[in-house]
């Protein structure tokens, strides 16, 4: 969550000392530590947690102490996800990729990993549930499974779009705001028609 917070892939060769320094202090790394480990132990690192299940049980302990001292209001969630990049090298001892990552292509660029699918209420914007997927995974397809069941609203981007009709939200209360794709908003602004910029206001898009 941390590299993905600060927009860092797993290989690069150089960290701004503001990100390393943050890092170091996040990992509780002594001072003494020449480098911060390199991505393949951080990769063991993952596989670690994901076979034990200590992930998911480290996030349901946070959210249990927040939701004991009330700290958190659950009548909204935000959905979203985002790539986290793995080593695409094959010189390692199997001599393979993680069969677990895929590669996927966003705009114009290709990127290998993983995606973190991720549910965050939205009045705080604290995380209550993390899903994660090979990075092929379409948001859509995991959207539903990113919701608590208690909340009234779910905001979203374009992403996802037609979830409400999908199969999994039969039986749900749950109000889906999911902004327009960006093509159908610039029709919109090209044809002029009256009323775009509120309709378009109105679906959190950008002209």
């Amino acid at each position: 969550m941390k590299q993905a917070d600060l927009g860092l892939d797993l290989s690069a060769k150089r960290t701004r000392k503001r990100e390393f320094l943050e890092l170091r202090e996040f990992a509780q790394l002594p001072t003494g530590v020449a480098r911060l480990p390199d991505e393949s132990t951080v990769l063991r690192f993952r596989h670690l947690l994901e076979t034990h299940g200590l992930a998911t049980k480290i996030l349901a302990t946070v959210n249990d102490t927040l939701s004991a001292r009330g700290l958190l209001l659950k009548s909204g969630s935000v959905v979203d996800a985002t790539l986290i990049s793995a080593p695409s090298s094959t010189k390692n001892a199997t001599g393979t990729r993680d069969p677990e990552m895929h590669q996927t292509k966003k705009g114009n660029n290709w990127y290998f990993g993983m995606k973190a699918h991720i549910g965050a209420y939205a009045d705080s914007g604290l995380v209550h549930t993390v899903i994660g997927t090979a990075a092929n995974v379409n948001d859509v397809t995991v959207g539903h499974d990113l919701t608590h069941g208690q909340e009234r609203h779910v905001f979203a981007d374009a992403g996802y779009q037609g979830i409400a009709k999908r199969s999994e939200a039969e039986g749900t209360t749950a109000q889906w705001h999911v902004a327009m794709k960006p093509s159908v908003c610039r029709q919109w602004k090209r044809r002029r028609r009256i009323g775009w910029t509120e309709h378009c206001a109105g679906r959190r898009c950008r002209g």
